[in-house]
């Protein structure tokens, strides 16, 4: 800027020399120009040194005595002055000029800047618009979601045991009248189907009514200390009673294990998958029941010998109605396809997990669950 601003004048004294002439007196007004020029690219200052240079120039190679700086003329000195003043008075005006010009372009930049960014606002706020709009929509369809869920619980809750009485009193009247000795036989026999039948009834009324507090976390758990051997022994009787024919391999000594557990849900459990196990194993088969202890949990693993669960049901086995066929069940009417879901939810309402195993060749099904040991349960919780 600066060499610039001294090279200019010098330069354009180069050209001017040449030409001599009468015309010298003019060459003022293209030094004026040029220190306009400087003021308007440059600034100021650039055009006050150009003045400067300028006015060295013109005194010395076109005011006469030539080739020196000596002014003979009082004329030419006053011209000279009225020189350097129109330059700094030229390179004030252009400058400020370009101080307003430059000025103006920041300005317009800004306002190019704010532009864009009430453009991406506006988007902005257009896409926040329609994304609560669209949070609004979902939030009311959860409502009504929520809403129709409660109301699908209550009418089951409702209809379960408002179903309660009146199959109890049937299952009360036909157990009276099949042990009446004047029944004949065969309508003993009937009166003995009608009951089962009754009984079936009241078993899905009664899951029910658990899935319905298991989704309500209404369950009521009375929690102890439990021997998971005498747990299994009582199951393991009670199938029996159902399946005279059914045996159940387990050991006592590794299923002397202490957890804590609700006796009636814990027999719940067992019950079911024993009787899932109990519907798919062949006849010939025995069911096992391991169980081991590992860091602070009882592992229990009901082991059947059928054909195991399919690839397509794998991961819909504990969902609710699911309900297969097993050697025991050719038609698939036994149960009510609630049993594993029921089991789902009273493990994990007491602190634990239920899972199907992968399947292996030659085993069957293998579903696991896990309830903490007792003395993990009362250890207590660190903040």
């Amino acid at each position: 800027m600066g060499l610039g601003a001294f090279g200019a004048p010098v330069a354009l004294t180069a050209v001017l020399l040449p030409l001599g002439g009468q015309q010298q007196r003019y060459y003022v007004f293209l030094y004026l120009g040029l220190v306009a020029v400087l003021a308007t690219v440059w600034g100021l200052w650039p055009a006050l040194v150009g003045a400067a240079v300028s006015f060295v120039s013109v005194d010395y190679f076109f005011v006469v005595p030539y080739g020196t700086l000596t002014i003979a003329s009082p004329t030419d000195l006053v011209n000279l002055v009225v020189f350097f003043g129109a330059a700094g008075l030229v390179g004030a005006v252009a400058s400020r000029r370009r101080r307003e010009q430059l000025r103006a372009q920041a300005l317009a930049h800004e306002l190019a800047e704010a532009n864009q960014e009430l453009i991406r606002l506006n988007r902005e706020q257009a896409a926040a618009a329609q994304a609560e709009l669209r949070l609004a929509r979902t939030e009311e369809q959860v409502r009504s979601l929520q809403e129709s869920e409660r109301i699908r619980r209550e009418l089951l809750a409702n209809i379960s045991h408002d179903l309660r009485t009146p199959i109890g009193t049937i299952l009360t009247e036909t157990t009276n009248l099949s042990a009446d000795q004047a029944i004949r036989d065969g309508l003993r026999a009937r009166l003995q189907i009608v009951a089962g039948e009754a009984r079936r009834l009241a078993a899905m009324v009664s899951d029910m009514l658990d899935l319905s507090r298991i989704d309500v976390a209404a369950l009521e758990l009375d929690m102890e200390p439990i021997a998971l051997s005498d747990a299994i022994a009582a199951a393991v009787e009670r199938l029996q009673v159902m399946s005279p024919a059914r045996r159940v391999d387990w050991n006592a000594e590794a299923a002397a294990v202490e957890i804590s557990a609700d006796w009636r849900r814990l027999g719940q459990i067992l019950d079911n998958l024993l009787a899932n196990a109990d519907g798919f194993a062949p006849a010939d088969t025995a069911i096992e029941l391991e169980v081991m202890a590992d860091d602070g949990r009882a592992i229990v693993r009901v082991i059947d010998h059928g054909p195991g669960v399919p690839r397509e049901w794998r991961e819909r086995v504990f969902d609710r109605f699911v309900r297969a066929t097993g050697p025991a069940d050719p038609g698939g009417g036994r149960g009510s396809g609630l049993g594993l879901s029921i089991v789902r939810g009273l493990v994990e309402a007491q602190g634990g997990t239920v899972s199907l195993e992968p399947q292996q060749a030659g085993v069957g099904a293998v579903f696991r669950f896990t309830l903490k040991r007792a003395e993990e349960a009362a250890r207590p919780v660190s903040g």
